[in-house]
């Protein structure tokens, strides 16, 4: 017979799991720190040794690391998704930085079909909420906080396709892209034109998410990639002529 005997869980082993989930769903995130001891152990009604020896197991496999001092985090899981050198190589090279527009393409395109379809009212809602302090940015003309919540928006949308290998592996391409290793996202938001057509994407993205449309939302977003992709492009030649303007005028002045 299949059957084996029912063993009562541990409460550690239930805090480990809740755990667990909550980091693997994205909700808990690299670098937050956690409640207190006593503020966690009474929010999960469970003892603090009990808590204490979930901690302690989740310290040794690597998910939350302690600070002296400080306190107890979310490990930075995702400080490992790639190599220092391949890290480097890829801001070496052009190729990558269109690599990786079109890996995202890919995915973020395929995330907001999914949450058109898949996403809750809920889910909906934090994406228009993010939207929302998009346009509310706008006038400020803050090229750092609109790049912040250009990339807010879409790690919403990858949250909203409730997928959490395209999640935790979406996160760490952003990581990559605020440390500045593909392009630098301000630059491109202090081109008036781009920073209106930027936000005109982003609303038709949001429009198609609202209105449940996951082929309409799919293409906007592939809308939106292109489009960066050509400004991109505009850039780097528009850098390349500048330099060899340069140096014909250096060429100039010293005859």
């Amino acid at each position: 017979m299949p059957f084996r005997p029912v063993h009562p869980e541990k409460l550690s082993t239930a805090v480990v799991r809740q755990i667990e989930q909550l980091i693997l769903r994205g909700i808990l995130r690299p670098g937050e720190r956690l409640p207190s001891e006593r503020e966690l152990a009474e929010r999960m009604g469970v003892s603090r040794p009990s808590l204490r020896d979930a901690i302690g197991v989740l310290q040794d496999t690597g998910l939350l690391t302690a600070r002296p001092g400080a306190g107890i985090y979310v490990a930075d899981v995702l400080g490992s998704a790639f190599a220092p050198a391949l890290t480097q190589l890829f801001a070496r090279h052009d190729e990558a930085v269109f690599d990786y527009l079109s890996f995202r393409r890919d995915m973020e395109g395929l995330a907001a079909e999914r949450a058109a379809r898949l996403a809750s009212d809920t889910d909906l809602a934090v994406v228009q909420a993010v939207f929302a302090k998009m346009e509310g940015a706008h006038p400020k003309r803050n090229s750092d906080e609109e790049a912040k919540l250009d990339a807010q928006f879409h790690m919403a949308i990858i949250e909203a396709s409730h997928n959490v290998v395209m999640l935790h592996m979406m996160r760490s391409m952003y990581e990559l892209l605020r440390e500045g290793v593909f392009y630098n996202r301000q630059v491109m938001f202090k081109q008036r034109t781009t920073r209106e057509a930027l936000l005109d994407q982003h609303r038709a993205i949001n429009d198609a998410l609202q209105d449940r449309d996951p082929r309409a939302a799919r293409a906007a977003v592939h809308a939106h990639l292109d489009y960066v992709e050509r400004a991109l492009r505009d850039q780097i030649t528009a850098e390349q002529n500048e330099n060899i303007a340069l140096q014909r005028l250096d060429h100039e002045t010293a005859n």
